[in-house]
């Protein structure tokens, strides 16, 4: 049976004078080290809350999940534990469908909302139909996968040992991405900002406009240069967005 510490979910350095807090979903591979520049870029008055899911950094020893609605259930208590400030969501690639159904998952239960949803870097929702292949590649198929969208470092694609270590990790995050199946429901009640890299080959910023649908509150599309990862070739851009973003919502 997988045991899940629920206690490790959120990487965060507590802010006494923090007026909202953001918690920022990582994209398949990632942990909370994705984040890691942000808490210094955004300020004392955001906390940054990195989410920490099991398999890798901290949590390596513990199995990855490959159920994005399992990840969501597990990680709800730590997140509604720090709700009691004013909070948004901020997610890129599978991060952004996961911040997307976490704020699902508190509508239905009638548990406090966020006051914005960034979803970055990925598709409208209501075009998966949770049939994607891409986690069953085989091996050399998945390495040329992970190089063509320059998510992993260089240094550490070219290390075969790290990779062997890595990749299961890795495909059971993608395996949540592919086998993800949309469903239909009401509008959320919170609005949404996508984020679009103009040159993105996986995703492009038109399939972006169409996360309007998921909203029945305000709507807004930016635009980046660059590819699937602008979140880091143009990371003082997009943390500066979302720090816009998140001061229209101040009042």
């Amino acid at each position: 049976m997988m045991t899940i510490n629920e206690k490790a979910w959120i990487v965060r350095r507590p802010q006494s004078r923090a007026a909202v807090r953001l918690f920022c979903f990582p994209y398949a591979g990632g942990g909370a080290s994705v984040y890691s520049g942000w808490q210094e870029a955004l300020g004392p008055l955001v906390e940054v809350c990195s989410i920490q899911a099991p398999g890798r950094g901290s949590r390596a020893s513990e199995p990855a999940i490959r159920d994005l609605s399992t990840w969501i259930s597990n990680l709800a208590p730590a997140l509604v534990e720090l709700s009691g400030l004013p909070f948004a969501f901020f997610g890129h690639s599978l991060g952004a469908l996961a911040a997307f159904e976490m704020t699902r998952y508190l509508v239905y239960r009638a548990l406090p909302l966020p006051r914005l949803l960034v979803v970055s870097g990925a598709a409208a929702p209501s075009e998966r139909d949770g049939k994607g292949q891409k986690h069953l590649l085989p091996d050399a198929e998945f390495l040329r996968y992970l190089e063509k969208m320059g998510g992993t470092p260089p240094a550490i694609m070219g290390d075969p040992d790290l990779m062997a270590y890595l990749l299961p990790m890795i495909r059971a995050d993608l395996e949540m991405f592919d086998t993800y199946a949309y469903r239909t429901s009401l509008r959320l009640p919170v609005p949404i900002v996508a984020f679009a890299g103009a040159t993105d080959s996986d995703v492009e910023p038109e399939s972006m406009r169409r996360w309007s649908n998921e909203t029945r509150s305000d709507f807004g599309i930016h635009v980046f240069e660059g590819g699937h990862f602008f979140l880091h070739s143009q990371s003082a851009t997009v943390i500066r967005r979302v720090a816009e973003e998140l001061d229209r919502r101040s009042n």
